[in-house]
């Protein structure tokens, strides 16, 4: 299961001269920094398993609660990003930024790999999709699959950290994330009819991705 009912998913590519600034500093500055914020529980970074995944980095920050995400203390990192982090993110590519609240989140814990879908849907239809992770968290080396729909509101809020970018796509507005021990273990999961059928309206954009890092709750001071 999440570890809290608010999520944070990043989707983000990078360019090829940005790629050893951005490992050293989301690894060693940033997911510290956001992980350190009240409320935030656990980051995880992966990143894609083959060519098919677009784009190559996909982030998850969980959260107590939405309020978290819509909160001052979040707020004040976003409109005071270090110097890294400016520099950091001018190598950013085809970036897209959920903040979402959990509506089911079934499973026995963290895998190494995870799918990720995006996609839009009638808000009738939660019920439908909830089903259909709580049935996908039960299939073989699954441990966990969740429905996640984004506060559309709270994901476009103007920051000091989006000034100046230009690498910044609408958030999805519903998320399904499935996670399991291997990658095979993922892909009969979620068959496009299957989400039409369900009240998805086109076919969700899909991306597998392995595990690269994890970070527990940590203090930080900027």
């Amino acid at each position: 299961m999440l570890a809290g009912e608010a999520a944070v998913a990043i989707w983000n590519g990078v360019t090829p001269e940005g790629r050893a600034e951005f490992y050293a500093w989301h690894l060693h500055e940033h997911m510290a920094e956001r992980v350190g914020i009240p409320g935030f529980r656990r980051g995880r970074r992966f990143s894609a398993v083959d060519a098919t995944t677009h784009p190559e980095f996909f982030t998850l920050y969980e959260a107590d609660t939405m309020q978290v995400l819509q909160g001052q203390d979040y707020a004040n990192r976003l409109n005071a990003p270090t110097a890294w982090t400016k520099r950091a993110t001018q190598g950013f590519r085809d970036t897209s930024r959920g903040l979402a609240r959990v509506l089911a989140s079934h499973g026995v814990g963290p895998g190494g790999v995870m799918l990720t879908l995006r996609f839009d849907a009638a808000p009738g239809a939660i019920s439908t999709f909830a089903a259909l992770v709580a049935k996908a968290a039960t299939a073989a080396r699954v441990t966990g699959a969740h429905l996640l729909i984004t506060d559309d509101a709270a994901s476009n809020v103007d920051s000091a950290e989006k000034q100046g970018r230009n690498d910044i796509a609408a958030p999805p507005a519903w998320i399904i994330l499935a996670e399991a021990t291997d990658a095979e273990a993922l892909a009969p999961l979620f068959p496009d009819a299957e989400l039409r059928a369900a009240g998805a309206i086109a076919a969700p954009q899909r991306g597998t991705y392995r595990l690269e890092f994890t970070r527990l709750k940590t203090a930080w001071g900027a």
